[in-house]
């Protein structure tokens, strides 16, 4: 990934290049005396500059510690540089090529540019084995400008930018060595908003790059730490994105050179965790899905779905050891950068409210500090044992109103005695995805949840949650009910550790290895346990009166809606099959039905909760003079809009999936024939009962 960079030749391109810009500025009519430049090698131009100061620690503003030298190698006098009454130093003569050590010099240089000077170098050298610091502020209440700038620049050493204040670092330029940005964001400036990265970049509590201006990367590794974002065009050859999982960072990528056409990228991203964030710029439509695959290496592939039918792909994101990335992604739009993924799911945890049985007492789990005796239950032997904690993590959850409850992050309130009297003791608020014991089993309330004794509670929007670990997964008791502790199934890295103590704890764990009881979901046991519950109402005060009961359909109200977003009814329907008249060239069409949730439809104890739209088996689209079969929709590798299943001949929408048509349309019109084997039932929402037609 990173280019071998001939010094000799990228200098004298450099220069050529600057030689072009001042052609193009006499061809305009404008000022080229900055660009000049007459050299056929190594710096032999009009002039150039040489730091001949201290080795470490040198200031940049002391013309003690530069000497500017002729085209002919001759050191010239101070006397005869035009400084305009100021000091002796590069951005008095900037007809001249600066040069921070030399190519080959082994000694190690450190400058410090501690001073803002507002005259733009013609061209910057950083040679190995030195480094320059620009620290310069704004000065006299002074809030715009560079405090530093180059039009040009070569970096074979080390840069090291500690300033909020604006830099400009050339439009032509060549890093190879280090640069690093710290504690300024989006003020590092490429004039051509492209960086030839054949080194690294190191991001320090630092942006690089603009929402109007992202900057194109190629090559090279790009390090994020500490709060850090890029926003960035990744293009051409390969290059690495390396984030620090220990604190939060975001990768907003621009895909408009890539036009949105599924294109995989190059670029490797490494140490994704709970605290990364991605954000995506420059799309061609508006994204709609977004989910990541396992490849065979472990690695994740990242892809973005837009509504014109294009996606975004990137193929190689490696995950911290231990974490595992969200299955459900929602896409919100930040105002400012464009779409940003996030992880819609919260983890099972304890509300503040809770109170956790202790060999001490019951303590509010706000309480629990690592070290705190929990009375665990040993349900094999049937017993109370103690054991403590090890762990103990906060986050805070706002809840996304528009998915389904389970999902927007409601939590769930099991009222007093709604489990068995004095069970809980008192009202329990946990997250939806918190499991509670039953005869050996862990059942996550969600699948219990029944709207009047067990339900969401949509008065709570914000929340902070808890985790309480000990060192195994262990049955423990809240509020006078058996619950679990935390299993760390790879979010621990989203907590913030409470408590004094810091503990480091170890690998990934999971429900079939690790798990103080079995993970039930069975319906066939889950269902007895909901009527149950649900059965208890009249003992239980404070029920919530009963929600209206949905409306179930089995109309599934099937049509097709083209690339170009015409809506086509069928034609003939008769049994299992759909007809539908195409016009020729139809490159693309959607499939688009009513679509529900079986655990909406059936009940939440049905652990189902894809949106299902109709099963569709044989595709064939017919003309005068020949039938052919239609198969993108059985391939493994699944369309937007189709899951997965067992099944080979089969596949299921989720109400709105692309069929492509191929070739078999062009120049042809014809009969689209669908053979659907399964459809509905289906909540009917608001808009159905309107007759609104869905539209891609």
């Amino acid at each position: 990934m990173t280019k071998n960079v001939s010094s000799t030749s990228s200098e004298t391109n450099l220069h050529d290049t600057l030689a072009g810009i001042a052609a193009d500025a006499i061809s305009a009519g404008g000022d080229t005396s900055q660009y000049i430049s007459q050299g056929t090698g190594y710096h032999q131009h009009d002039a150039n500059w040489r730091w001949t100061g201290p080795a470490t620690g040198g200031d940049w503003s002391d013309a003690a510690n530069w000497t500017l030298y002729d085209s002919k190698g001759n050191p010239i006098p101070s006397s005869e540089i035009p400084t305009g009454g100021g000091r002796a130093i590069p951005q008095s003569e900037q007809n001249a090529d600066v040069n921070v050590g030399y190519y080959g010099d082994q000694t190690p240089n450190v400058v410090v540019a501690n001073a803002p000077y507002y005259n733009q170098l013609r061209s910057l050298s950083v040679w190995q084995n030195s480094t320059l610091k620009i620290t310069a502020q704004y000065q006299n209440g002074d809030s715009r400008g560079y405090v530093f700038a180059t039009a040009g620049l070569e970096n074979y050493g080390s840069i090291i930018v500690d300033t909020s204040a604006e830099v400009e670092l050339g439009g032509v330029n060549v890093q190879a060595g280090t640069l690093t940005i710290i504690n300024n964001q989006g003020n590092v400036v490429f004039d051509n908003d492209q960086i030839n990265n054949g080194g690294t970049i190191n991001l320090i509590n630092a942006s690089l790059g603009t929402a109007s201006n992202p900057v194109t990367v190629s090559g090279g590794t790009v390090n994020l730490q500490q709060n850090s974002s890029i926003l960035a065009n990744l293009r051409g050859e390969g290059g690495t994105i390396n984030v620090d999982p220990d604190s939060v960072n975001t990768i907003y990528i621009n895909d408009k050179y890539a036009y949105n056409d599924g294109n995989k990228q190059n670029t490797v991203i490494n140490g994704v965790s709970g605290n990364t964030h991605f954000g995506i710029l420059g799309t061609s439509s508006k994204p709609v899905s977004a989910d990541y695959t396992l490849n065979s290496d472990g690695s994740y592939e990242l892809t973005v779905q837009l509504t014109d039918g294009h996606s975004i792909t990137y193929p190689d994101i490696n995950m911290v050891s231990g974490y595992t990335p969200p299955a459900h992604i929602s896409i919100v739009q930040d105002g400012t950068t464009g779409w940003r993924l996030e992880d819609t799911s919260i983890s099972a945890c304890f509300l503040a409210g809770c109170m956790i049985r202790t060999s001490e007492g019951d303590v509010a789990v706000k309480d629990i500090q690592i070290g705190d005796q929990l009375v665990t239950f040993d349900w094999k032997h049937n017993r109370e044992v103690t054991h403590p904690v090890v762990w103990v993590g906060k986050a805070h959850a706002m809840v996304r109103v528009g998915l389904p409850d389970d999902e927007a992050g409601y939590p769930v309130r099991i009222l007093k005695d709604a489990v068995a009297d004095g069970v809980p003791y008192k009202d329990m608020l946990i997250t939806a995805e918190h499991c509670l014991f039953f005869e050996g089993r862990f059942v996550p309330v969600r699948m219990l949840v029944n709207g009047v004794s067990i339900f969401y509670d949509k008065s709570i929007t914000s929340y902070d949650y808890y985790h309480v670990e000990t060192e195994q997964h262990s049955v423990i008791m809240a509020d006078g009910m058996l619950t679990e502790s935390y299993l760390d199934t790879g979010n621990r890295r989203a907590f913030r550790q409470e408590g004094k103590v810091a503990t480091l704890r170890g690998a990934v764990q999971s429900w079939v290895e690790d798990a103080g009881a079995p993970l039930c979901v069975d319906r066939a046991f889950v269902e007895p346990l909901f009527h149950k519950l649900e059965a208890r109402e009249n003992s239980v005060t404070g029920c919530q009166m009963p929600t209206e009961q949905a409306v179930v359909v089995a109309d599934p109200n099937l049509h097709l809606v083209t690339q170009a977003g015409a809506i086509i009814r069928p034609m003939r329907h008769e049994g299992q099959r759909y007809s539908f008249m195409l016009p020729a060239n139809t490159q693309s069409v959607r499939i688009v039905s009513r679509a529900s949730r079986p655990a909406d439809v059936i009940g939440p104890f049905v652990d189902d909760r894809r949106q299902m739209g109709v099963a569709v088996a044989d595709v064939h689209f017919i003309t005068a003079k020949k039938l052919h079969p239609i198969t993108a929709h059985l391939q493994a590798q699944k369309l937007e809009g189709w899951h997965d299943t067992d099944w080979t001949d089969c596949a299921w929408t989720n109400g709105n999936a692309v069929l492509p048509m191929g070739d078999f349309t062009k120049g042809n019109m014809g009969l689209l024939s669908l053979t659907i084997r399964a459809a509905g039932p289906y909540v009917e929402h608001k808009a159905d009962q309107q007759a609104q037609v869905l539209s891609a």
